[in-house]
């Protein structure tokens, strides 16, 4: 049992190879003898979105929640060439280096699952299991392109209220249940500036790199670099990203492959429903 309050993280910040300034989140005992954790939200998230499931996880074991640069309280980029997987994963290789983390599991929301793939293939032994988030090694069109106007459209609502409704109109299908979830969701989508302000939570220049790329690689062979551990994948019924067939085939094709389809929810899972809960708890109590 840790010895610190589990509703309690603490706020750290490390400069990247390049200078940037970079925030994480760090849950639980950091002596714990148990496996951390390394949560990685998706490309417009940030470490807030983690907090129900590290908290949760960090009664037995270390937690770490990264915001990317140009998101969250990390610092932005001076140059948007900056904002692809292989700068994230520089200074994702970084953190882990100045925490003293040489394995992990990695829970990966959405773009953070590719992430969580890509370090399976660059340090394969520091890799021990995965919980992949509505992501897999193929991305439908139609929601990537949903994704890409999303991510570049600026919006200032005029208050907390406003936040919310433009959230839910935004995001309808996500399985979020109650107001507090709502609320909870939305401060990690907006931040207000000194002026009272709203502005979206991330550089909206990250859209810039997406722009350029015509096609996406194929991402199987990266998928497969997890063949040797455990990996958990978790599916919104309704998502428009990660499509039934490709989901089947990741169940098909990788050897130990738990596989959860959350019903009447889109892209992304929250990881906060029941089914989620439950299905990390028997996941980690394996770990």
């Amino acid at each position: 049992m840790s010895k610190f309050p589990v509703s309690d993280f603490s706020e750290k910040t490390f400069t990247a190879q390049d200078g940037l300034e970079l925030y994480y989140r760090d849950y639980g005992d950091p002596y714990s003898e148990r496996t951390p954790v390394l949560c990685l939200p998706g490309l417009t998230r940030n470490s807030a979105d983690f907090h129900r499931v590290a908290r949760r996880i960090a009664t037995g074991r270390r937690v770490i929640c990264p915001d990317y640069r140009g998101r969250g309280k990390s610092a932005y980029d001076p140059n948007p060439e900056n904002y692809i997987p292989a700068t994230y994963l520089n200074d994702i290789r970084h953190l882990l280096t100045l925490t003293g983390i040489h394995h992990f599991v990695v829970i990966g929301t959405s773009l953070g699952g590719l992430i969580g793939m890509a370090l399976a293939l660059v340090i394969p032994s520091a890799v021990k299991a995965a919980v992949l988030n509505d992501i897999g090694p193929e991305i439908a069109n139609n929601g990537r392109e949903r994704i890409m106007h999303h991510i570049g459209t600026p919006s200032s609502p005029p208050n907390w209220e406003a936040a919310v409704a433009k959230f839910r109109a935004l995001f309808p299908k996500l399985s979020l249940q109650t107001d507090e979830e709502w609320l909870d969701a939305t401060r990690a989508t907006f931040r207000v500036d000194t002026n009272g302000i709203f502005h979206c939570n991330w550089d909206l220049a990250i859209v810039k790199p997406l722009l350029a790329q015509q096609t996406l690689p194929d991402l199987w062979p990266i998928f497969h670099a997890l063949d040797r551990v455990p990996v958990l994948g978790v599916r919104g019924e309704l998502s428009d990203l990660l499509l039934p067939e490709t989901f089947e085939r990741m169940a098909a094709e990788h050897p130990n492959f738990t596989a959860l389809t959350v019903a009447n929810t889109g892209h992304v899972p929250s990881l906060w429903e029941p089914e989620s809960q439950a299905a990390i708890d028997h996941f980690f109590a394996g770990l």
